[in-house]
This record gives structure tokens, sequence and C-alpha cells, in this order.
């Protein structure tokens, strides 16, 4: 037999689930302003985040599968966003580079989204708007996939 939830936690996670929905919405019509697609942009964020990677790294990171990704990559590359180059100590290994416009095109997607959730908590006072940070800030430390 199940434990019984606690009510307050049913309707959290009900909550944080239909606020995902909704930011991934809004970030999927952002990035239709920039002329990028939801891959490239995870690809691009993983790759600024946690630094060059292989075609295999990256693979895993995003649960994509390694022949995705390569495709993901090639358009990526074609649109001068990453390039790929040989690792300085193994030449055998090739890892992907973010360049100059991905770089940038991520620091101007992730102004406007953030422009968005400003927006959104406009009309919060200061106080509150620091213990979503700081709520936000813990669940991010604590929840493990």
């Amino acid at each position: 037999m199940k434990e019984a939830i606690n009510p307050k936690m049913v309707q959290i996670e009900e909550n944080f689930r239909q606020v995902c929905v909704k930011i991934k919405k809004k970030g999927r019509t952002i990035l239709n302003e920039f002329e990028i697609t939801p891959p490239q942009f995870a690809a691009l964020l993983e790759l600024i985040e946690h630094g060059d990677m292989t075609i295999g790294e990256l693979s895993a990171r995003m649960y994509l599968a390694c022949s995705t990704v390569t495709d993901l990559l090639d358009r990526m590359e074609r649109n001068l966003l990453v390039v790929r180059t040989k690792d300085e100590k193994d030449r055998r290994i090739v890892r992907i580079q973010v360049l100059e416009k991905g770089h940038n095109l991520i620091e101007e997607v992730l102004y406007v989204r953030c422009k968005y959730i400003e927006e959104v908590l406009s009309e919060m006072n200061p106080e509150s708007i620091d213990e979503i940070e700081r709520c936000f800030t813990y669940l991010n430390r604590h929840m493990t996939i």
C-alpha cells in the first residue's frame, strides 16, 4: 500500500509541472525570434556551461543518440555557432567549441528570457522575489536526475 501524499506536495508538483510547461512554450517562442532550434539552444548551453566536449559527451548530457547530435552539430557549424577541433593531447579526439556567434546568441536569448521572468514577477515585492530565488536555488542544489 502506498503512503499517503501530503496534499500540499501534490499542489506544489502540479504548479511546478505547469510552470515548466509554460516556460518551455515561452522559451520556444523566444527562440523563434533568433532562428535557433530548442536542441541547438540546449547544446550551446551545455557547451558553454560545461566547456568543450566530444560528440559522445554532449550526446550523453543531452540524452540523444550520437548520430542525432552529429546532425545537430553539422547545422550549427554551418551557422558558425560551433567548430569541431582536434584535441591538443590526443589528435584522434574531436572536441566541439562554441564560437563567438554562439556565445553572443545565447547571451541575447538569455537576456530576453530573463526580461520575460522580470515582467512576470514585476508586481511582486523584492522580498518575495528574493524568497523565490532562495527556494529555486535550494531546489536546484538538492534535486538530482
